[in-house]
């Protein structure tokens, strides 16, 4: 009895299944990954990638406070004298004269301050930036270059109401931009995980709390002349320049 031995052509039924069930693997792995490059990626504009940098937004808030608040002192102005003629007590008026200039010169140079340190605060704890928050910050400081305006204005008609309550308007809308920023940073992801709900809290609060005593001292001048709010204000900067533990206002 001759026995016949398969030869390496003859393959067995479960050889043939092993290599069309691969075959069939590779044909739909190949097109999966046809599939996977066809599909297009979301093109990205230009929107996608200015306003991404931290450290410029930086650079161009440090520049635009220290140009504010040198710009305040040029509403400190001696006027009516005549040079050489001037005698020491005409001089002595004039500068008694500029004292609710120079009084209202140093509450901006305060509200500037405490803005700068703020928005500051934000800054530090940024990871990155987008389009839209820069945005946000430069409505900020949109803000902080019309306080030299407010401080003229009011330094010029400090007994006026109409003055007084458009000042307040700046600071509310530097308030407002600021805690835009926030709000926009933390829905955004912008800020560092590490202590970020701490900084929400205290940014909140200070915002919220400062923007109040600010509205509820400019409200004052409509039953007790202006001079009345003007001082509220003044030690409302002191509080958060020289920051007492008031018990209440500590928290934040």
């Amino acid at each position: 009895m001759v026995r016949l031995e398969p030869g390496p052509e003859v393959l067995t039924s479960r050889e043939e299944v092993d290599i069309v069930g691969r075959g069939h693997g590779r044909r739909l792995y190949l097109w999966h990954s046809l599939c996977v490059s066809e599909q297009p990626r979301r093109r990205r504009r230009l929107a996608d990638l200015s306003g991404t940098s931290p450290d410029r937004l930086s650079g161009i808030s440090d520049g635009i406070f220290s140009v504010g608040m040198t710009l305040l002192v040029l509403g400190l102005v001696v006027q009516g004298l005549n040079g050489s003629h001037t005698t020491e007590t005409q001089l002595w008026d004039e500068l008694r004269r500029l004292g609710p200039s120079a009084l209202i010169y140093t509450m901006s140079f305060m509200t500037l301050g405490i803005f700068w340190l703020g928005q500051g605060t934000q800054l530090n704890h940024l990871t990155r930036s987008n389009r839209n928050y820069a945005w946000i910050q430069l409505a900020f400081l949109f803000a902080v270059t019309l306080v030299p305006f407010s401080t003229l204005l009011l330094a010029h008609f400090y007994w006026l109401r109409v003055a007084l309550i458009e000042y307040w308007l700046n600071i509310v809308l530097l308030g407002g931009m600021l805690f835009a920023g926030l709000e926009y940073g933390l829905r955004a992801n912008l800020f560092v995980e590490e202590g970020r709900s701490e900084m929400a809290f205290l940014m909140r609060g200070r915002i919220l709390i400062a923007q109040s005593l600010y509205a509820g001292a400019t409200l004052l001048c409509v039953i007790f002349p202006t001079w009345v709010s003007i001082a509220l204000i003044v030690l409302i900067q002191l509080n958060y320049v020289i920051a007492p533990r008031i018990p209440i206002l500590d928290r934040f």
